[in-house]
């Protein structure tokens, strides 16, 4: 029936009326959009010849339609068809008329566009090639048709470029050849030809086309225009390449730096093309063009002020007051002329200088001594796109800073951030004189300048906010403003005022608060938001403290309030602008509340009403957390009633954030107003935050237990709160107490609870403390208990001991030691319970008073059970903890004395030192003798577990007494025996921790000694150099600044693969390879992750990345994790770096996406699988954030593969969303 219609539709499209044939082509381009089209072989016939008549219809709209029909009609025909029909549209193109040669290339686009299988495309360009080839090297061939067919061939290339090899050679020759033509419309073509060819030529082609290319450039007598070109093409090449253009910098880069220097005085594109050229480079071979960065500074910065046609004479620091009068007569001084385009040039310097700030963290000291005065002095480009740049420009140069110099305070003379500051003053000065230009983009360009400012170096404007006030207040109320200016100038205000102290700003806040309050009633909604933001800014900066800081802020509190308050009311508004003006009113009565006692009874209620809202009710409960916790204890009788309501209301509702914010505060709230409050409504909070208790949300449980705290520390809780709470809380917390997962917060949060138990008379100590013990019984429905839920019982039960006072104490101590002297090996996990009370006891409480405790945890070292030993020891240390005098001797003691239980012992004597080291307490000096003789003799154990036991309290010693240790662990780095070098290096990884510590300026001079020994020939002394260095890396990266150049190779070399650690070990049946090196890499690739985050200014990605990183990417499941974590910091740090060598990390990328597991693989397998996978989703999903990543042929097709495969694109969308 189709078959039919649609020859009847062709009859007509062959008719005499131009209407007729213009309905029937749009009727069959309908019809052969339908899904169900099918046509057979001779339909196919007519079909393609009716449409190719088509496109040569006089009528234009009839052809043009004729040429959509292309598109549905080669995905519904036969191969040989489409190959015919692209025959005859290329004899069109090469010998047809020129009426119809513009509709011949369209159409051919159109089907290579089309074309998806590779079987078709093969066939397509097997006989499409050599027709183009012909018709652009072809004698006689008109300017036209060779651009036709070298556009025809780029799409070809950008699409099919991989399937072409063995055409490459012969294409590579014809448009090489055409970089000499005369035409400039024939040579642009032919550069991007060659750039989408380039990306799929093998490496020896693509040296044959730069060398070919460098040649005409060397070559003496060449056209402008021909060397223009050939540059444009070097430049195109490096774009689509990337990294594989390296190889050739060397002779490129020196031309092209000659060549900007060199060129005639009106040859400014010459100069252009240079500098992008070697910008691509900076950003695209980072590693390979090191040696000319340098040459690259000096010529960036020269081109950064080149004008030669117009000389600056108007005084440079001309008298910043004089500046009204001379607005006027700027127009007859601007130099205007049309046909001056060194713009261009100063433009390319600018972004290639950008290139180099953003591609070489470790120059920025250096850029900041020679480019930073130079491009302070280029704000006043004269060309306001340029300026632009300009600011762009020195915006990187703070980011870097800022990533750079990420949470270090530097006093160092030559770190940047202390360079950055020295230039301030001239920042300041400069930027103030673009905040007194017309142009609005000029003053915004200067805004966005001082707010990353503002945002790398917090406090840098404080003597400088008098200057910059003209600005902000003219860009906010003058009326040529756009809303684009005015939320600049507002967010650079909030953020300065909340990077400096309020006493700052005081001389101004006249000035700046009528603009501000202006502000808020703006039209546009994205201004009123912002200028609310600042009003809260503001509102801290006027009153810091309640006591009063010399300055008057009465006369501003009512205009505040009104302003505010009129947004308050007004219903009809944006949900953001509704947001911040409710947390902004929440400041203002937290602030004011004493000057606003009369308006509080109008304000109150509206904010009550924003509660019962479901957009705005969150705000609103924070806003009234602020109000409660104000020191003023403002008058809240009105509404607190109803406050209390909603709140409690509140903690049933499902968004979570909302239950956060209500607990926190409810809490307030209770804290401050219990008295007003009422019992009655305290049982209904308890009754619904009980619901709240578990562990499937600690932070949630953690603040429900500390209002339950607050509830029942309140002096006036009637017995009837007491009673709420245990029927209701203390079953859900003891359920909570059995969780594996309890910890942090919300374990503490638990034992205040108990601690409050007691406290409130009415719970009996006895009751509580067996409910606590009897929920360490393995209970029928749950099995067994979990370890990690034992010793938050044990904490739990010392808090309730020591809560209950010194009789109820000692009468608990004596029930758990007589379990522990009860000799029946069936009741161990009572046994091991109670070892682990005695323990937190004893840590918080000095028991010598009970005679022989020591003996009796000591006995318990024979136990046959593993879990009871560890408790023992555990217990020992930590009873020695709260009488070091009595206990210390006796461990150190036995440790001498009892070879079979050192083990133990030494997790006693951890324990001790540890504890110590974060208390600060001093050892006496004998035992500290004592102590290291002993560690010093057990550092070469053979058992791994003694060795780390011993480094940990080497390391924690080291923390008490660094004077003794630094040089004690120093000397036996150059120990004969390999375990004791690795044991003092892990002793110095345990002694960095993150506070800073006395042993800082000791170890600083010798830390080399240690962390050198990643050169020593014992792997496992190499991965405890990499793992202290790692440490160091994340708690002290100031160590270790200086060695960084001479140990980044070192560590580099430890992620290879060693194959001299890898042994097969012969199993019988089958033999099993055994890869020792493994850990080695493993740590090393953790270490740079750590580095990147520390210490970005000192690495050089790039020199990283390749071969380092790409061989991680392909090594084993437990080296791949850390290297796809890399990659996605290096992308998201370093994009230049990276993108550079795209290409190169797709393959190991693609080989992990698709990767099967064996058909028998266990459950494990599969599932550690699966975890691979997305974490190399998580990477590619980094890799596509950075901008240019498209220009990747290899990328653009992993990407495509990951679409078409369901279950990966699912996996990927939710990475993506995370």
């Amino acid at each position: 029936m189709a078959n039919l219609a649609i020859t009847g539709i062709l009859e007509k499209m062959t008719g005499k009326d131009k209407d007729y044939r213009y309905m029937a082509t749009s009727d069959l381009l309908n019809e052969l959009s339908k899904e169900g089209f099918k046509a057979d072989s001779d339909l196919e016939v007519k079909l393609s010849n009716t449409v190719l008549q088509q496109l040569d219809d006089a009528a234009g709209d009839v052809s043009g339609l004729a040429v959509k029909c292309l598109a549905p009609l080669v995905k519904k025909v036969s191969e040989a068809r489409v190959v015919e029909m692209t025959n005859q549209l290329c004899g069109k193109l090469l010998n047809g008329k020129d009426q119809h040669r513009d509709i011949a290339s369209i159409a051919l686009k159109t089907i290579i566009s089309e074309v998806t299988t590779p079987s078709v495309a093969q066939r397509v360009i097997v006989s499409l090639s050599p027709q183009l080839i012909r018709g652009i090297t072809g004698t006689g061939m008109s300017t036209e048709i060779k651009c036709e067919c070298l556009d025809i061939l780029c799409d070809v290339l950008h699409k099919f470029g991989n399937l072409m090899a063995t055409d490459h050679e012969v294409l590579l020759g014809a448009l090489l050849s055409q970089l000499s033509s005369n035409q400039a419309s024939v040579r642009k073509r032919t550069i991007s030809c060659i750039a989408s060819l380039a990306s799929s030529l093998s490496d020896d082609l693509l040296a044959k086309a730069t060398v070919e290319v460098v040649r005409l450039l060397k070559s003496k007598g060449a056209k402008p225009e021909m060397t223009r070109t050939n540059i444009q093409m070097i430049g195109a090449l490096s774009r689509s390449v990337g990294y594989r253009f390296g190889p050739h910098l060397g002779d490129t880069v020196p031309v092209l730096i000659n060549y900007c220097t060199s060129a005639s005085e009106n040859d400014e594109e010459l100069r252009e093309y240079s500098l992008q050229a070697l910008e691509s480079f900076l950003l695209r071979c980072p590693r390979d063009i090191s040696p000319y960065c340098d040459e690259i500074l000096e010529l960036t910065l020269e081109f950064l002020s080149y004008d030669p046609n117009f000389t600056d004479n108007m005084d440079e620091d001309n008298d910043d007051e004089g500046y009204e009068e001379e607005e006027d007569d700027e127009s007859a001084n601007e130099y205007t002329d049309d046909e001056d385009i060194s713009w261009k040039v100063r433009r390319a310097a600018a972004k290639c200088l950008s290139a180099l700030i953003v591609s070489r963290p470790e120059m920025l000291s250096k850029l900041y001594e020679e480019a930073c005065p130079k491009m302070i002095d280029r704000f006043k480009e004269r060309e306001e796109n340029v300026k632009i740049d300009v600011f762009n420009t020195f915006i990187e140069l703070l980011r870097q800073t800022g990533n750079v110099t990420n949470g270090q305070v530097d006093i160092n003379k030559l770190s940047p951030r202390w360079l950055l500051k020295q230039e301030v003053p001239k920042v300041v000065k400069s930027i103030n004189r673009q905040l007194r230009e017309k142009s609005v983009k000029t003053k915004v360009g200067a805004f966005s300048v001082l707010k990353e400012l503002v945002v790398v170096l917090p406090d840098c404007l404080a003597e400088h906010i008098g200057s910059l006030i003209p600005g902000i207040e003219k860009a906010l109320s003058d009326k040529s403003s756009t809303s684009n200016l005015k939320i600049e100038a507002l967010i650079f205000t909030r953020l300065v005022m909340a990077s400096h102290s309020p006493s700052v700003f005081h001389p101004y806040i006249k000035a700046l608060s009528t603009p501000i309050l202006s502000a808020i009633g703006e039209r546009y909604y994205k201004v009123t938001a912002e200028a609310l933001r600042v009003c809260g800014e503001l509102v801290r900066v006027i009153r810091p403290n309640i006591e009063g800081s010399g300055f008057d802020f009465k006369p501003y509190v009512h205009p505040i309030y009104n302003a505010i308050m009129t947004r308050l009311t007004n219903q009809d508004q944006d949900q953001e602008v509704k947001e911040c003006a409710i947390s902004c009113m929440g400041l203002v009565v937290s602030t004011f509340g004493d000057d606003l006692r009369s308006e509080l009874p109008a304000c109150l209620p509206v904010l009550v009403d924003r509660m019962g809202n479901e957009i705005t009710r969150l705000t609103a409960v924070k806003a009234f957390a602020v109000i409660a916790n104000s020191p003023l204890h403002i008058d809240l009788s009105c509404v607190l009633e109803h406050v209390i309501a909603e709140l409690t209301a509140f903690l049933r509702k499902a968004n979570r954030t909302l239950r956060q914010a209500t607990l926190g505060t409810l809490n307030s709230l209770v804290v401050a107003y219990g008295d007003k409050i009422g019992p009655s409504a305290y049982e209904v909070i308890i009754v619904e935050l009980s619901a709240l208790i578990s562990d499937s949300d600690l932070h949630m449980t953690a603040l429900a237990l500390e209002l339950c705290c607050t509830l029942m520390a309140d002096r006036r809780s009637s017995p009837n709160v007491g009673l709420t709470v245990r029927n209701k809380v203390l079953p859900q917390a003891l359920t909570l107490l059995r969780s594996s997962l309890l910890q942090g917060q919300a374990l503490l949060a638990l034992q205040s609870f108990f601690a409050a138990l007691v406290y409130s008379a009415n719970t009996s100590f006895d009751v509580l403390l067996e409910s606590l013990l009897s929920s360490a019984k393995p209970s029928p429905q749950s099995g067994g208990i979990a370890k990690q839920a034992l010793h938050s019982i044990a904490q739990c039960v010392a808090v309730l001991c020591l809560a209950a006072g010194d009789q109820k104490c000692s009468s608990t101590v004596k029930m758990l030691t007589n379990i522990l002297k009860d000799d029946s090996t069936t009741n161990s996990a009572k046994q091991h319970l109670a070892l682990l009370c005695l323990g937190e006891i004893g840590r918080r409480k000095d028991l010598s008073s009970h005679e022989h405790i020591e003996n009796i945890i000591i006995e318990s070292f024979q136990s046959p059970f593993e879990e009871i030993k560890s408790a023992s020891s555990y217990a020992l240390g930590n009873i020695a903890v709260g009488n070091l005098s009595k206990y210390l001797p006796f461990i150190l003691d036995q440790i001498d004395n009892q070879q079979k239980k050192q083990y133990l012992l030494l997790h006693s004597l951890k324990e001790v030192i540890v504890r110590q080291s974060v208390d600060k307490a001093e050892f006496q000096d004998s035992s500290v003798e004592k102590i290291l003789k002993l560690l010093f003799n057990h550092c070469e154990s053979e058992e791994e577990g003694v060795r780390n036991v011993v480094a940990e309290c080497l390391g924690k010693i080291a923390l008490i007494e660094p004077a003794k240790l630094v040089p004690a662990l120093k000397v036996r780095t150059t120990s004969p025996a390999a375990f004791t070098r690795a044991t003092v290096v892990i002793a110095v990884k345990y002694s960095m921790v993150e506070r800073p510590e006395k042993i800082d300026e000791i170890i600083y001079p010798e830390i080399s000694a240690f962390l050198m020994l990643i050169k020593d020939h014992d792997r496992h002394v190499r991965r405890a150099a990499v793992l202290a260095l790692s440490t160091a890396a994340h708690n002290k990266p100031k160590l270790i600044k200086g060695l960084l150049p001479e140990i980044l190779p070192l560590l580099y070399d430890q992620t290879n693969v060693k194959q001299e650690l890898i042994r097969t070990v012969d199993l019988g049946p089958f033999k099993h390879i055994v890869d020792d090196g493994l850990e080695l890499r493993k740590a090393a690739f953790e270490c740079v992750d750590t580095l990147l985050d520390s210490c970005l200014d000192q690495l050089n990605p790039s020199s990283f990345i390749i071969p380092y990183l790409k061989s991680g990417l392909d090594d084993h499941y437990d080296v791949k994790m850390p290297c796809h974590l890399i990659l996605s910091k290096l992308a998201d740090k370093c994009p230049s770096a990276v993108l550079a060598v795209l290409d190169s990390l797709v393959d190991p990328l693609q080989k992990t996406i698709i990767f099967k597991p064996k058909q028998d693989a266990v459950k494990q397998e599969i599932d550690r699988n699966e975890d691979m996978i997305r974490s190399a989703l998580r990477a590619i999903a980094s890799l596509n954030r950075i901008s240019g990543g498209d220009c990747s042929l290899k990328f653009k097709n992993l990407m495509n593969e990951i679409s078409k495969s369901p279950t990966l694109w699912e996996k990927y969308c939710s990475i993506r969303n995370e």
